[in-house]
């Protein structure tokens, strides 16, 4: 019987040191996974996340964590996966990169010269039209001009004519000055002047003392008649426009150029015009006036230049073309511009990370300057983008808009903006304001 019990006692001991043992090396286990998820948890949080995928789909792609379409939870990928510190979007073996043609440019930073091309026409210069009254009642009794187009020279007879209110105020005069009264003779004297009277008639007047009743007018300066409204023999009133001239030693170009070029347009800029009449001949000219408003039809701007014209070559209503350089821009970030991606909501470039891995990263492009374009965000110097093939590579990313709202945060994308007069650290900045400003919105650049 007491043996029975010292077995049983036994027993009992032997389960109590096998349990003892067994709940020992469980808390031991439970510490040591507990360290080793907080190191875990020390290691993810010390990462960037890129964003999130769908594990049975690397296609979905989303900017926060949850369920994919399968209702599976979101894998994370990080900015250091893979052990190259960065995620691309697109992997290609070296070799078949080559075999597709796949050329790449480095991302530059300098001057950048605005060059505007635009179409228009020769016009008179409004500042040399001038219109011919008569300034009295009368009758036209010979035109020195037949017609419009006529050239007059200066001092060239315009018309005669017969006016007795001309008349009457001659015979005023010379009353005037016989009575030897000053202020008769002023009073006169101020009346014809007002009557279109020259000093050279007033004054042929007093040495001859003889009135006539036809009064000659003639040209004050050199000129063509652009509009002739009246015939020999008409008869006339003050207010009756006989004819206007216009001075065509200079003319006014009228052309027109997108909106987004009037930013940097500048009254006095140089301007070259070449014209279909005069093929291989070039007339150099300037910026005269912007005009304030926009056609709403056709989204442009009226521009208008001047140009010296002293033989006469050039002729109102001649088709021009006008190419004018706009004042270069400095510590520009630039690029070419079969480089950008450009869709109906975004404008994207594709940066070689080397040893064929590529990622999508979004821009906002300013002004194309030629076949270079300046991106004022997305971009710094020094980067290399693809400039053929890129249609392909960013097909095989499978871009979507989460994407390229995730590109800035990708080691490849940088996030600062470049805008434009602004250049590297201690890198002088120019004294000249850049027209424009930067729109940022979601990584998805506006062009302006």
């Amino acid at each position: 019987m007491n043996k029975s019990r010292l077995i049983v006692i036994a027993v009992i001991v032997v389960l109590l040191a096998v349990a003892a043992g067994y709940f020992a090396g469980k808390r031991g286990n439970t510490t040591d996974d507990a360290g080793s998820m907080s190191t875990s948890g020390a290691t993810t949080e010390s990462r960037t996340v890129l964003y999130w995928k769908a594990p049975m789909d690397p296609n979905f792609r989303s900017d926060k964590p949850g369920k994919s379409p399968m209702g599976m939870a979101l894998v994370p990928v990080y900015a250091n996966d893979g052990g190259t510190g960065n995620v691309s979007d697109v992997k290609i073996d070296p070799a078949v990169v080559n075999n597709l043609g796949v050329r790449m440019v480095e991302v530059q930073q300098g001057s950048l010269s605005h060059r505007i091309e635009a179409v228009g026409y020769v016009g008179y210069d409004e500042n040399t039209v001038i219109s011919i009254n008569t300034r009295a009642d009368g009758w036209v009794e010979k035109l020195g001009v037949k017609s419009v187009g006529d050239t007059v020279r200066s001092g060239q007879l315009l018309y005669s004519l017969f006016s007795p209110k001309l008349a009457t105020a001659e015979r005023e005069y010379l009353t005037a000055m016989a009575s030897g009264s000053k202020t008769l003779i002023r009073a006169s004297h101020e009346r014809m002047r007002a009557l279109g009277f020259t000093t050279a008639q007033i004054e042929r007047l007093q040495h001859r003392r003889k009135v006539s009743d036809r009064v000659a007018r003639r040209a004050e300066g050199a000129g063509v008649v652009i509009n002739l409204g009246i015939s020999e023999g008409a008869y006339v009133k003050p207010m009756t426009r006989v004819m206007q001239l216009a001075d065509l030693h200079t003319v006014w170009i009228l052309a027109e150029i997108d909106e987004s070029d009037v930013a940097l347009l500048r009254t006095g800029q140089k301007a070259v015009a070449t014209l279909d009449a005069f093929p291989g001949q070039r007339w150099s000219g300037t910026v005269d006036y912007i005009y304030p408003d926009i056609n709403t039809a056709t989204r442009t701007a009226k521009l208008r230049l001047r140009f010296d014209n002293p033989n006469l070559r050039l002729q109102p209503n001649m088709y021009a073309h006008i190419t004018i350089n706009a004042m270069p821009q400095h510590h520009v970030v630039h690029i070419p511009l079969q480089a950008l991606i450009r869709t109906g909501h975004s404008q994207r470039v594709i940066i070689s990370l080397g040893n064929g891995r590529f990622d999508v990263c979004p821009v906002e492009a300013g002004f194309t300057s030629g076949s270079q374009v300046e991106i004022l965000k997305g971009l710094r110097a020094g980067q290399r983008v693809v400039t053929s093939a890129q249609f392909m590579l960013d097909s095989e990313a499978n871009v979507n808009a989460a994407t390229l709202r995730l590109g800035s945060g990708k080691a490849a994308c940088t996030t600062a903006a470049v805008m434009p007069g602004q250049g590297m650290p201690d890198m002088k900045m120019p004294d000249h304001d850049m027209p424009g400003s930067m729109q940022s919105g979601d990584g998805e650049g506006k062009q302006r």
